[in-house]
């Protein structure tokens, strides 16, 4: 009789998904995976996430579903992402400036929107060093004549950025603290008004992603000076990084794929190892080469100790920067 009621309730727990602790790994993913991208449709989240995702889809077997949510920034759709289900079926792409805005939020002393601690990598996809370039007319030919004559003018050349505290904003302000001298600030709504507004010669210099200076670049419209980089930029091997030229300035346009936390360690297993093969493919290299931004693949533990590093460069530049209404 006893042996009768052990079968029975197996069956009972098989019918209703299996043995306690079991079913996870095997059985994900069942159904659709939503990708939220914090951005409107065109950015460098969305450009790198949609190859990537449709060599993911033949991996797992299942659609990628990209939801855009743009707003503030990006931090509607991050912030989505940190509160829904850790259950693998609602992940993020997104840029370096997710590690920011945490510390904004503290500057201005409201409630932080997300927290980093909100999310798991999953793996690092890209990670563009932002470029420092000048028109092709410009007066000045290298990065030393920028700072020998905003020593004699502090305040008086101007750049451009993307905006606030965004990924052109902060890259000048840390290299203006690490060569002394003090710039000034004329905010646009994106990277290309910001490119735009060099080219008008409204501005004097900007910190560009390669990818939105890359037709300018190679026409000789603008001229690069330097890249804030650990090393050279792969597609311009012979311009120098600030730090051969003495100024320890390292900034990153930057692509990563994330979960929430409490993700099921099974779950973000067979996504670790499903995106590694996605980002060794060669669609998803081709599409990459395409942008011209070279892919930058790293494991959510090398990636966490990546994105460590840089949200801390870039909290300490906010913090310099201070509040700016």
């Amino acid at each position: 009789m006893k042996s009768r009621i052990a079968v029975l309730i197996l069956v009972l727990l098989v019918a209703m998904g299996g043995l306690p602790g079991k079913a996870s790994a095997e059985a994900y993913p069942t159904r659709p995976i939503s990708v939220i991208i914090p951005f409107p449709p065109g950015g460098v989240a969305e450009l790198t996430a949609r190859p990537l995702l449709s060599v993911l889809e033949r991996i797992l077997k299942q659609p990628m579903v990209v939801v855009n949510k743009p707003g503030a920034s990006g931090m509607v759709g991050a912030q989505q992402a940190a509160i829904s289900k850790p259950d693998g079926y609602t992940l993020l792409v997104t840029v370096s400036s997710m590690s920011v805005f945490p510390e904004v939020d503290i500057l201005f002393g409201r409630p932080k929107t997300y927290k980093r601690e909100d999310f798991v990598p999953i793996a690092l996809l890209s990670a563009d060093p932002m470029i420092l370039v000048v028109k092709k007319d410009s007066s000045y030919k290298s990065v030393a004549d920028i700072i020998a004559d905003a020593k004699k003018r502090p305040n008086e050349i101007k750049y451009s950025s993307s905006g606030v505290y965004g990924a052109t904003h902060l890259p000048t302000e840390m290299f203006a603290h690490a060569a002394g001298i003090k710039l000034r600030h004329v905010p646009y709504t994106g990277g290309g008004p910001a490119l735009i507004a060099l080219l008008g010669g409204h501005v004097d210099i900007l910190f560009s992603v390669p990818i939105i200076a890359f037709v300018q670049l190679k026409s000789g419209d603008v001229t690069p000076l330097a890249v804030a980089s650990e090393k050279r930029h792969p597609a311009f091997p012979n311009v120098p990084t600030l730090k051969e030229l003495g100024y320890d300035v390292e900034y990153y346009m930057w692509c990563g794929f994330f979960a929430p936390k409490a993700t099921p360690p099974d779950i973000l297993k067979t996504l670790r190892e499903a995106t590694r093969k996605a980002a060794a493919s060669p669609e998803f290299k081709a599409a990459m080469d395409k942008m011209n931004t070279p892919i930058d693949y790293r494991d959510a533990d090398e990636f966490q100790k990546f994105w460590d590093k840089d949200a801390q460069r870039s909290i300490e530049a906010i913090r310099r920067i201070g509040r700016i209404e």
